[in-house]
């Protein structure tokens, strides 16, 4: 008896390609959140926690070897707090 679940939309083939993403996931992550903290985030702790713990959960479960789709999605709430922070503190 075998089961599988079919990924469609953005996680199609993400299984597939896991270290290409990964190896993305790692340099965007890591690049957007560089950025954020040396704007202007490193002054306020609260800043730079809401910076800090999506971009730890998403390496987290990156190292964990979890499924993808908790991984992009995951990256995603990251990317989208890092480029709101990063306008933040460039207008700012």
């Amino acid at each position: 008896m075998s089961h599988t679940v079919e990924n469609t939309g953005i996680y199609k083939g993400s299984e597939f390609n896991r270290f290409g993403l990964i190896s993305l996931v790692i340099l965007v992550i890591g690049c957007l959140g560089g950025i954020a903290v040396g704007l202007g985030a490193i002054e306020s702790i609260l800043s730079l926690s809401l910076i800090l713990i999506p971009t730890m959960l998403t390496l987290s479960l990156l190292l964990s070897v979890s499924p993808m789709k908790w991984i992009i999605n995951s990256a995603s709430v990251c990317v989208v707090i890092d480029v709101i922070m990063i306008v933040f503190y460039s207008i700012y």
